[in-house]
């Protein structure tokens, strides 16, 4: 029976990762950052998002350890939780990756468009009173088409080309804040708060989960890493990724405050490009900033859409969606109905256009506040269930509930008592308490994250069109639902 290539290393996962996060919202989103918190409120609120989020990813690397399977937070509260919930968790996470598709294919367009003013024209039709350009669709299109082709013929091929994606983007990103620095004056930054500090950072902190989503993508890969791949390296993946990106956007914030005053760059259309332009007097910063703006996008269309497809591919092994979706490529070893089905997906979701795409943007973003508190409550309740448990006789150390599971193929998920007898986790490293606590602040965290887009006391909280675009997605996941058998218990 085909299998998944395993392939991947640390490079790999953190490639995947980082470029899951970082993709156009820096260039096209710049005025709102600042306008939400100032040069130093919103590059705090990224700062400080990173932090927090640790606890969160420290969650993930003690699951991926435990349970390497591709649906990721469907099977870690399947562990504890009835099945219906975890399928809707995994659904809701699955829309935080996918809808980045079709945003991304979206975003090509525009940026195209700024370099070639030609490129609006041709309206076909308007949505939400905005028009889509039949060559803006074209390179949408096209765009899908040629990542579809990457990832269906294999995870080295899409990881090369994330790999380099990322490469440039760093590269180029480390060139803008060296000018910045050089160029720059400290007057630029004044005031450097919108508002006051806490309502500063709050508002850029609500924005957070949706540009700093990708961190938790490593372990999808886990069934695809290569064989002698350690287990810790998964943490090491995460960190580094979250670090990376939270640092990314927190400079990023600051070389453009620190360049152009930053007030002036309020209602731009791409700011950052803006600022660089009219403070060297040159229109070659633009050219370079928008070079970088395309390689973010292409490597953060190729991270959400390659998660999304494992997704989609755990979800139809676990026999919650249509079991054809988890078929595996002969030759590629690619989830390669799965592949198709995000590809048609997004092809339909370039369609609506970016009017349509903004609110489920906004649920994207909720739900992966979400997929986290379900990752940490989960684990708070494997901890706390295993911690009642009464040691074992030495003979019985490799089948520990709590050692790293196999893929079960034939039920469809990994389960933590169905594994091979393997080497016993080294737990002395790490007390009982401290991981209990740290599992605790991602709890806080996540909750509080998925709070402040839900409960109207916080502003910018969800709208009417957002509640809508949350009925409909699931709705969705209700119709293509298939009851499937309870998860053996932990």
């Amino acid at each position: 029976m085909p299998a998944l290539a395993r392939k991947l290393r640390l490079h790999d996962l953190f490639a995947l990762a980082f470029g899951t996060m970082i993709g156009t919202g820096w260039l096209v989103l710049m005025d709102d950052w600042l306008g939400r918190g100032g040069p130093l409120g919103a590059a705090l609120g990224f700062a400080i998002g990173g932090i927090i989020l640790l606890p969160v990813g420290y969650v993930y690397g003690q699951w991926v350890k435990r349970l390497p399977d591709a649906a990721g937070e469907a099977a870690y509260t399947a562990q504890v939780f009835p099945p219906i919930v975890s399928y809707f968790t995994g659904w809701m996470m699955l829309l935080a990756y996918f809808i980045v598709c079709p945003w991304e294919a979206v975003a090509l367009g525009k940026i195209a468009a700024y370099i070639f003013p030609a490129l609006d024209s041709f309206p076909l039709y308007r949505v939400a009173g905005q028009p889509v350009f039949l060559p803006r669709l074209i390179l949408g299109v096209a765009l899908t088409l040629l990542l579809a082709t990457i990832n269906y013929r294999g995870i080295r091929l899409s990881a090369n080309f994330q790999k380099t994606m990322s490469s440039m983007v760093l590269l180029i990103f480390v060139a803008l804040v060296g000018i910045s620095a050089v160029r720059g004056a400290p007057a630029n930054l004044h005031p450097v708060f919108r508002a006051t500090p806490f309502l500063s950072i709050l508002l850029t902190l609500q924005i957070v989960p949706y540009f700093l989503t990708g961190f938790e993508s490593a372990p999808k890969y886990a069934e695809e890493a290569n064989p002698d791949f350690p287990q810790t390296s998964y943490m090491h993946a995460i960190g580094l990724a979250l670090g990376v990106g939270a640092l990314f956007y927190a400079l990023c914030i600051l070389a453009v405050g620190y360049i152009a005053p930053w007030q002036s760059l309020l209602g731009k259309r791409f700011a950052t490009a803006f600022a660089f332009e009219n403070a060297l007097g040159k229109h070659w910063p633009v050219q370079l900033i928008l070079v970088m703006a395309l390689f973010g996008l292409f490597q953060c269309f190729n991270g959400n859409f390659a998660a999304s497809t494992r997704l989609l591919f755990a979800y139809a092994r676990r026999g919650t969606v249509a079991p054809r979706f988890a078929t595996i490529h002969a030759v590629f070893s690619t989830p390669s109905v799965a592949v198709i089905g995000i590809t048609a997906g997004t092809l339909v979701g370039l369609l609506l256009g970016d009017a349509i795409l903004v609110p489920v943007t906004e649920v994207g973003s909720m739900a992966s506040a979400l997929g986290w508190l379900a990752a940490c409550l989960s684990f708070w309740l494997v901890e706390t269930r295993s911690a009642r448990i009464p040691p074992q006789p030495a003979s019985d150390v490799g089948r520990s509930h709590l050692e790293p599971a196999e893929p079960d193929s034939a039920a469809g998920r990994c389960n933590l008592e169905s594994a091979e007898p393997q080497p016993a986790l080294d737990r002395r490293r790490v007390p009982r308490i401290v991981t209990r606590t740290i599992t605790a602040l991602g709890i806080c965290v996540s909750l509080l994250l998925l709070l402040m887009k839900l409960v109207p006391a916080f502003p910018g909280h969800f709208t009417k069109a957002e509640w809508i675009a949350l009925s409909i997605w699931l709705t969705i996941g209700a119709l293509l639902h298939r009851r499937q058998p309870a998860p053996a218990p932990v």
